[in-house]
């Protein structure tokens, strides 16, 4: 359980580190993508940008 907990972690601080990176090339603003504000905040959920990131780790993994 902690070394689910650690990898979730560092994969939304790379993530995170990322985004900025990765909005340039599209990702971020696919359809299914949630970007809202509430409380003062803008919030970002990029289910859409996700699945087709893991998607696109998995094919590289299988490759190699």
């Amino acid at each position: 359980m902690l070394r689910w907990l650690l990898v979730v972690f560092l994969a939304l601080v790379l993530i995170n580190g990322l985004a900025p990176w990765l909005r340039r090339w599209g990702f971020g603003r696919l359809p299914g993508d949630l970007r809202f504000r509430l409380g003062g905040r803008e919030w970002d959920i990029p289910l859409a940008s996700t699945l087709l990131l893991s998607w696109l780790v998995s094919l590289l993994a299988r490759w190699l």
